[in-house]
């Protein structure tokens, strides 16, 4: 099975894109499969979506933030969408590289939908627009950072557990 590991042609391989050699899809039928395949991930997207985009409502309901103060949920979000899709795409191609559906509703909705670069940019404007750029520096800074380290750690904290459960199972 591929894992985030392997590479073709310098790049990463993604087990949710079927590599074609050959024609399209000649008949009728094969297309209207493909179409119903792509119709089922559309779909999953948009479920997964919808409880991601409740998870960050919740999120900006718990954390607060005031006028011209550090934004303090979008942070958290996006840090927190960053460490989790990190752990996510890990465990999803190196543990069950063949749910089809599975990387679509939760990566994609659920974690993409929690998620906000359109916020995490008009928190940074608004601050320099209402006076306070520094604040916008630390912000922007602090959340490019902690994202990068939070997919670092998913990413690395995920492994270290893969590698736990297979040293567990060869124990057996």
């Amino acid at each position: 099975m591929p894992s985030l590991d392997d590479e073709a042609d310098g790049l990463p391989v993604d087990p949710d894109i079927e590599l074609r050699t050959g024609d399209p899809p000649a008949t009728a039928t094969e297309r209207s499969r493909e179409h119903q395949s792509q119709m089922a991930i559309v779909v999953a997207v948009g479920i997964g979506g919808a409880f991601g985009a409740v998870a960050r409502y919740a999120v900006s309901l718990g954390i607060p933030t005031a006028t011209a103060g550090f934004p303090w949920s979008t942070f958290v979000v996006n840090v927190t969408g960053s460490a989790f899709l990190g752990l996510l795409l890990v465990v999803l191609v190196e543990q069950f590289p063949r749910g089809r559906l599975t990387r679509p509703i939760v990566g994609t909705g659920v974690v993409g939908a929690y998620t906000t670069f359109s916020t995490f940019e008009v928190d940074a404007v608004n601050l320099v627009r209402g006076g306070h750029p520094t604040t916008a520096v630390i912000y922007v800074t602090a959340s490019v950072i902690a994202g990068l380290v939070a997919v670092w750690a998913g990413m690395t904290g995920a492994r270290a557990l893969l590698q736990i459960e297979r040293q567990l199972q060869e124990d057996m």
